[in-house]
C-alpha cells in the first residue's frame, strides 16, 4: 500500500513539474508577444506622429501662401469674402424658408 501511494505522490509530483514548465513557456510567450505589441504600437505612434508634423507643415506652408494671395490683391480678396458671405445670407435665408415651411404644414 505504501508502495502505491508513493507512486501515485511520484507522478503527482512529476505532473505538477510538467505543468510548471509548460506554464514557465506560456508565461514567456505571452511576455514575448506582448512585446512584440508593445514595439509595434511604439512604431505606428511615431509614424503617425511623424506624418502629422508633415501635414501641420504642409498647412502652415498653404496658409501663409493665401495670406500673401490676400496681401498682393486686396480688391479681390474682399469681392471674394462678400461673395461668400452673400451666398451664405442667401443660403441660409433659403434654409429658414424651406424649414419654416415644413412647420406650417
Amino acid at each position: 500500500m505504501a508502495d502505491a501511494a508513493n507512486d501515485i505522490r511520484a507522478d503527482l509530483e512529476k505532473q505538477i513539474a510538467d505543468l510548471k514548465k509548460e506554464m514557465s513557456k506560456i508565461s514567456k510567450s505571452l511576455a514575448s508577444r506582448a512585446s512584440d505589441a508593445m514595439d509595434d504600437a511604439e512604431e505606428a505612434f511615431e509614424d503617425g506622429k511623424g506624418r502629422a508634423h508633415q501635414a501641420v507643415a504642409h498647412v502652415r506652408e498653404q496658409a501663409h501662401v493665401a495670406v500673401g494671395a490676400m496681401r498682393d490683391n486686396p480688391g479681390t480678396t474682399a469681392t471674394v469674402l462678400s461673395t461668400v458671405g452673400l451666398i451664405g445670407l442667401a443660403a441660409g435665408m433659403l434654409l429658414s424658408g424651406v424649414l419654416s415651411g415644413d412647420r406650417r404644414r
